[in-house]
């Protein structure tokens, strides 16, 4: 009878037990609507294999892809007043703050080597609100700016924004006008400043530093635009153009200065910022 209940009944109730598979093995692209295998997909830098559509990918996510070897130094960003402005719609600002579950705002910065040149990148974190702009954004971008100049090294911002964040209301809107002189203090450091757009990148992020850079690099099909679609149709009343604000419609219209998958991103940097840092060497005639 022992051998029966503990060894046997065990046996059976393993091979008719139904396993738990977990429920995020599995991810459906948005794009052409195929399965794809978690493993698969990290392998291929979030990136569908059946259609190339891009999935949207966190800061660390993105810097792991950018830097050599997905090495990186992260830096301690400003802390600005947390809520100056008492906002409150169907729950406070505040407690809002504290939803995304431990990142410290919508940006992240840190700075590392590509192609073994030094390199500054601030990148946007768009499941923090949004990825919108308020003054902790502000004030990282200022800080990568000063880090750039500092270490005299490429400064690259990868903005994922919905825009300016409304709960700061103007204090956000000042952000643009601080985000655009600290690109112009890198730029007059004589060092090079690279955007690579991802989706999305609209509102009050599109209209300040995110269309300043030296360089302007767009993943495929991110959407990048001031004004929503659907609100300039309605404003002027005329249907768009198939893929408007689209990556390869701002590059055909000259908008963008090329759109790079995001598996050649590292090897793109690269080799723009050794374009734009080292000398030209003029052969002998």
């Amino acid at each position: 009878m022992n051998w029966l209940t503990e060894f046997v009944l065990p046996k059976i109730r393993a091979a008719v037990t139904r396993r738990e598979v977990p429920d995020n093995l599995w991810t459906k692209c948005p794009a052409c609507g195929q399965m794809l295998f978690h493993r698969e997909l990290e392998k291929n830098f979030e990136v569908c294999h059946a259609c190339g559509h891009h999935m949207r990918i966190g800061a660390d996510r993105r810097m792991r892809v950018l830097f050599d070897e997905g090495e990186f130094t992260p830096i301690e960003l400003p802390k600005p007043p947390t809520d100056p402005l008492r906002f409150r719609d169907r729950k406070r600002y505040a407690d809002r703050l504290k939803e995304p579950g431990g990142r410290p705002d919508a940006i992240q910065v840190a700075h590392g080597r590509i192609g073994g040149h030094a390199a500054v990148a601030a990148v946007f974190e768009f499941g923090f609100m949004g990825g919108s702009m308020g003054m902790a954004v502000g004030e990282a971008i200022v800080a990568a700016a000063r880090l750039a100049v500092l270490q005299k090294a490429a400064l690259i911002v990868v903005p994922a924004s919905g825009g300016a964040r409304m709960q700061e209301g103007l204090l956000s809107l000042m952000q643009m006008p601080r985000t655009t002189i600290a690109v112009d203090e890198v730029k007059e450091a004589g060092l090079p400043y690279i955007v690579i757009l991802t989706d999305p990148t609209t509102g009050g992020v599109t209209a300040s530093f995110a269309m300043l850079g030296d360089v302007t690099i767009a993943e495929p099909g991110a959407v990048i635009g001031f004004a929503g679609a659907r609100v300039i149709e309605e404003t002027i009343r005329e249907k768009l153009p198939d893929g408007f604000q689209r990556a390869e419609y701002l590059l055909e219209h000259g908008m963008v200065d090329m759109v790079v998958r995001r598996h050649e991103l590292r090897e793109t940097l690269a080799r723009v910022i050794s374009l734009l840092t080292e000398p030209v060497v003029k052969s002998a005639a």
